[in-house]
């Protein structure tokens, strides 16, 4: 048990052969502490206040403590676990056969192109036509997906975008630059000033301090926005109602004529085909690993910085373990099956029965050629 000791400081000259002698210093303070206190002496200078030093004597040097010192991650650790598990709860680019929508029955290369058109359009048309395909993706989600899926879905990738926007829309020309122009006035060289716009037009159009969203800067921001939202949601629509099967069978009927120019097709579908098979592999794996983190009931107040950080390397180590068991295991299948590498030489069986509908497809082509006239359109009808 440490005990403390209290001294007075006086003068050096007037205590010469004697100095106080002190271990560790733990505070200075006018007064006597409320401490139990071994051994006592206060020397009083000339009725002035005393200057007491208090004390530690101990067995511990302080360096095996260290490490116990450092913050702690009370339970921000917990909930890092928990949103982990929960954002990988939802299906995420996985086929959900069940409830059977209109998109279920759509012919998978309709789609392909859908998804074509709706990477293409957003840098091409016209401002008001990208918010419109956002609205008309957004409303799309909300009518084919299941509730805890769209609702999960829809926002983390309008964050993401309004992220994007925010930061484009104030960063690509928000700072004005700090240059002069060469030109000189019109009145200096008897030209007559240029006539104020008749319409307002302004190329400013917000200002917030030292940062400025103007046209060009509106213009770079919706267009990365919107591009991103249109990727990842219809991307995350096509995955989630058609199965990996098809889309592969898909993408090798476009791709069968560059065949003749000895691209090797098969390898590139069956790659494909095993890629679409491993995405909910590798989110299973990482809400499982989760899960039984959480399920331990670790108590995270008594662990150091230190050790919650090696959970977490534990954590990431024992997901790239499972993920390789799992391939190992698929190779080893496929080769058991008699696949020696050569994709040429074997068959890849796909779906025989086509849900495809002739009255969705029609539709859907009607609706894929409305939506690019009303882009070309717009260019020229919206200013």
């Amino acid at each position: 048990m440490s005990c403390f000791q209290r001294i007075a400081l006086s003068p050096l000259l007037q205590c010469p052969n004697r100095g106080p002698s002190v271990s560790s210093c733990s505070g200075i303070h006018h007064g006597s502490p409320r401490l139990p206190l071994v051994q006592t002496r206060t020397l009083k200078l000339q009725n002035k206040p005393s200057f007491i030093i208090k004390c530690s004597v101990g067995s511990n040097d302080g360096v095996d403590n260290l490490v116990n010192r450092l913050p702690k991650f009370s339970l921000g650790a917990e909930k890092v676990f928990r949103l982990i598990a929960n954002a990988t709860a939802s299906p995420i680019c996985q086929f959900v056969p069940s409830p059977t929508t209109f998109l279920h029955s759509v012919d998978p290369r309709i789609k392909l192109v859908w998804l074509v058109a709706l990477v293409v359009l957003p840098a091409r048309s016209h401002i008001l036509m990208r918010f419109g395909l956002v609205l008309y993706l957004a409303f799309l989600s909300i009518w084919i997906l299941p509730r805890h899926s769209w609702m999960d879905q829809l926002g983390r990738v309008s964050l993401i975008s309004g992220i994007l926007f925010v930061m484009l829309g104030l960063g690509a020309d928000g700072v004005p630059p700090l240059v002069q122009s060469r030109t000189p006035p019109a009145a200096m060289m008897g030209l007559p000033s240029f006539p104020s716009s008749l319409q307002g037009y302004s190329y400013l159009i917000m200002k917030l301090g030292p940062l400025q969203l103007t046209r060009k800067g509106l213009s770079v921001a919706s267009t990365a926005a919107c591009l991103t939202f249109m990727i990842f949601q219809s991307a995350n629509l096509c995955l989630t109602t058609t199965p990996p099967e098809q889309l592969a069978f898909a993408l090798r009927w476009y791709m069968l004529p560059l065949t003749y120019v000895r691209v090797p097709v098969d390898e590139i579908i069956l790659t494909l085909l095993l890629s679409l098979r491993f995405i909910h592999i590798v989110f299973d794996e990482v809400r499982n690993v989760a899960l039984g983190i959480v399920s331990r009931r670790i108590n995270w107040l008594q662990l150091t910085t230190l050790e919650t950080i090696d959970i977490f390397v534990a954590y990431i180590q024992r997901i790239f373990k499972n993920i390789f068991n799992h391939a190992e295991q698929i190779s080893q299948a496929m080769i058991v099956r008699g696949f020696r590498g050569d994709s040429s030489s074997h068959e890849i069986y796909f779906l025989s029965g086509s849900s495809s509908n002739a009255i969705s497809n029609v539709v859907s082509l009607l609706c894929l050629a409305g939506l690019l006239g009303a882009s070309f359109l717009s260019e020229y009808l919206v200013v």
